[in-house]
């Protein structure tokens, strides 16, 4: 890897895949080794099909400024580090379900519907939304939504800009929690967990010992423990039944932690097509969605299957999307619908 700094930069600047750039800059190993586990584990995705320029766009920054991505990195300024008193996890006491519900109770009374399917989006003026709970009448509507999702109701406005949202695929997941006391694990969880590369030709993609990232989540004397499964790189593990997968997850975590005996408990929650792959090709996508949106005055995107992966880029994605919609009302004041947003 140290003779990163040696290798030419691309004289390129189209797309690639993340396995092409670190094969191409660090070699076959790290990308054996380091960057398709990280990515299998962190996206569930393919690093093979993954878009470096919409993933790590610095990266491609710094090898075009510096010539090397090493180089750029050391001649950065060092950041002081406040990970040894807080850790490089952080989460939410009461876990994430803390923060939505935080959010809906500081939302007024009667502006927010909750646990409610949006069947029907129509367009004549401003905007009609059906839901199993009756009509909204809308100028704006801010689809916050999976991109499959939103492709369905769009079909009624643009079937070509429902096809694009439609194309953005997803991985599908599981996660099976496992608590042990202790003194059955001979492991001493150092460390917050592992990722699996796949020249290891284990079913896991990756395993968490979560009472080691964050407190209060398992009794004194037992360890919560997470194995991953399926994803872009291993999708049809998912066709194997539940028990199945239990099991698989338990003997590979048994195997590599030393773990003597029966859980004392164990749970698994299948996720699908929850994690948006951004393969290569997908900003140019993305673009083409944001052109046929123009075209749709009050109509606008957000979530984690266009622009923001992860919590925070979500949350920023959000407040931009909210503040494009409350200036189109804030123009459009003289037409006589009230505004929402649109869920579902």
């Amino acid at each position: 890897m140290a003779c990163e700094i040696a290798v030419p930069r691309s004289s390129s600047d189209g797309d690639e895949s993340i396995a092409s750039f670190v094969r191409r800059r660090f070699g076959t190993e790290a990308l054996n080794y380091l960057a398709e586990p990280l990515l299998a584990g962190i996206h569930a995705g393919d690093a093979e099909r993954l878009s470096m320029r919409s993933l790590f766009p610095r990266l491609l920054e710094a090898e075009q400024r510096s010539g090397s991505v090493l180089r750029s990195v050391r001649a950065q300024p060092r950041a002081p580090s406040h990970t040894a008193s807080t850790g490089a996890f952080v989460s939410l006491a009461g876990g994430i379900r803390e923060l939505v519900d935080t959010l809906a109770a500081a939302i007024p009374a009667g502006t927010i519907r909750l646990s409610e399917r949006v069947t029907e989006l129509r367009r004549a003026g401003g905007f009609t939304i059906e839901s199993s709970r009756g009509t909204v009448r809308a100028r704006a509507v801010v689809l916050s939504v999976p991109a499959y999702v939103a492709a369905g109701l769009l079909l009624g406005i643009d079937t070509a800009l429902a096809a694009l949202c439609d194309a953005i695929p997803y991985a599908s997941t599981a996660t099976v929690a496992f608590g042990y006391r202790r003194s059955q694990i001979r492991h001493p969880l150092n460390g917050t967990g592992f990722v699996v590369p796949r020249t290891e030709r284990s079913p896991l993609l990756a395993a968490t010992w979560v009472t080691s990232k964050w407190p209060g989540r398992a009794p004194d004397g037992c360890a919560l423990l997470r194995g991953f499964l399926g994803g872009g790189r291993d999708p049809n593990r998912l066709d194997r039944p539940d028990d199945e997968l239990v099991t698989l997850a338990r003997q590979a975590l048994s195997d590599t932690l030393g773990i003597q005996g029966e859980p004392v408990f164990s749970r698994l929650y299948r996720y699908t097509r929850q994690s948006p792959q951004y393969e290569v090709g997908h900003l140019q996508r993305v673009a083409t969605i944001e052109q046929r949106l123009s075209q749709v005055p009050g109509l606008f995107l957000a979530g984690s299957g266009f622009r923001a992966i992860g919590i925070p880029d979500c949350i920023a994605d959000g407040r931009e999307m909210a503040a494009r919609a409350a200036a189109f009302i804030a123009s459009h004041t003289s037409q006589p619908h009230q505004a929402t947003r649109g869920r579902s």
